[in-house]
């Protein structure tokens, strides 16, 4: 696939909708992932009280300002629980009795919480942590955790007028030099679907490598030319996300909300449309996924994003090349980035002696076999002893994160390639 602007839409091509083709392209947004600081000890109903002080795992919760002004929430498990291997330190532990860290990055639609959803015995975190990790655990702007701001306000259109471009710059940033500040050390880093995207851009820019000792990055995502879902394509080619954002004023996506949500209610009820099992049919035919993991899930997720963000993704999935956010208008791209079209994220520039651990699914529908094979190409020139692949024949999107077999076939190899840079 190339990345000539021959592969992109041009001005003036956008797709003209029918109200059934934007209650489908919403469809899919809503339920494809329904799937200076300050120290807090834990409590006050943040993600350490609500799902790690009661498995008996110390907990911190940390803020970190950006350098746009967002606020955000990072949860820290210094050590493991009762019987780990983390020596068992308390809430507020210092840097120095915790072992190695580690951050951990979530996707689109979902926030931090969605690595804490399963039991200790399966969960990444929780088996981090009882391995010795410092584990420290990202939330982005915009989500439960992470909607302050120090002067905006989240029910103003200019707090939501960002794309995943900003994690980027700003985010990523941030909370990586946060960590190596805090702990002292370099930290790993674990992203899964949006969370790989946004680390991938990252690197290819030079941004955070030098402070980081590796990537693993889950269900990676440089590509979206080869989804395989109906409902996804038609996203792309309907561009929903900026008729959302121009004609129905909604700077904030949150796929909870009555405009949304009642599209989806009359959507589901047309005959001959089953809304049984969307996720599956979104995400992939997730291998080792139970329905309680599910009704777990549910009961956190999914978060709120920026429509700028899903028109981003959009963009992605319909020009079948990784760009910054593309404007449209040859003037506004100019203005932002001196040239008409958005600049290309170029996955051959991330530094080849980067460690980096890739896993991805044969049956996910969202970081498609064939898209990861389009950023294995471009990592050609990777030095060999830094890059470790591997490929789960019968894995989906989600089992990564809440399958009940991930820590099995995924992090036993994933810790294997952690330690080997520590």
């Amino acid at each position: 696939m190339g990345t000539t602007a021959a592969h992109r839409r041009r001005p003036g091509s956008i797709v003209v909708l029918s109200p059934s083709a934007v209650a489908l392209a919403l469809l899919f947004l809503s339920t494809t992932l329904r799937l200076a600081a300050a120290v807090q000890p834990y409590g006050g109903g943040g993600p350490c009280a609500l799902a790690v002080a009661p498995l008996g795992y110390p907990c911190e919760e940390h803020q970190v300002t950006t350098a746009d002004g967002y606020i955000l929430s990072l949860q820290r498990i210094p050590s493991g629980g009762r019987g780990g291997h983390g020596g068992g330190a308390g809430a507020g532990a210092s840097s120095s009795r915790a072992g190695q860290p580690v951050l951990l990055q979530h996707g689109v639609l979902v926030d931090g919480m969605s690595w804490l959803l399963a039991s200790p015995e399966e969960s990444l975190p929780f088996i981090l942590a009882d391995r010795g990790f410092d584990v420290w655990i990202a939330n982005n702007r915009g989500t439960r955790w992470s909607r302050r701001h120090v002067s905006l306000d989240p029910s103003s259109r200019l707090y939501w007028n960002w794309s995943w471009d900003d994690l980027v710059v700003n985010d990523l940033p941030a909370m990586v030099d946060f960590v190596v500040k805090q702990t002292g050390q370099k930290p790993h880093y674990v992203g899964h679907s949006m969370g790989t995207l946004v680390a991938l851009a990252a690197f290819s820019e030079g941004r955070v490598v030098s402070q980081l000792k590796s990537a693993a990055l889950l269900t990676p995502v440089a590509y979206l030319a080869h989804i395989t879902t109906p409902i996804g394509i038609l996203l792309a080619k309907a561009f929903v996300g900026e008729v959302l954002s121009d004609f129905l004023g909604m700077a904030e996506f949150d796929p909870l909300a009555p405009p949304v949500t009642n599209l989806i209610r009359a959507f589901c009820r047309r005959p001959g449309m089953s809304c049984y099992d969307l996720v599956g049919s979104i995400t992939g035919k997730n291998y080792c996924l139970n329905s309680s993991a599910v009704d777990v899930f549910l009961k956190y997720e999914p978060q709120p994003t920026s429509t700028k963000t899903m028109v981003h993704f959009a963009q992605t999935v319909r020009d079948g090349v990784l760009t910054k956010y593309d404007y449209v208008l040859p003037e506004r791209n100019i203005a932002s980035y001196g040239q008409a079209e958005p600049p290309v994220y170029r996955m051959s520039g991330i530094p080849p002696s980067f460690p980096l651990f890739l896993s991805y699914g044969g049956r996910d529908s969202l970081a498609d076999p064939a898209d990861v094979r389009l950023l294995l190409q471009d990592l050609r020139g990777h030095d060999q002893d830094k890059l470790t692949v591997q490929y789960l024949d019968k894995f989906a999107h989600l089992d990564f994160i809440i399958g009940v077999c991930a820590k099995d076939y995924v992090y036993k190899d994933m810790i294997d390639f952690l330690n080997r840079f520590n």
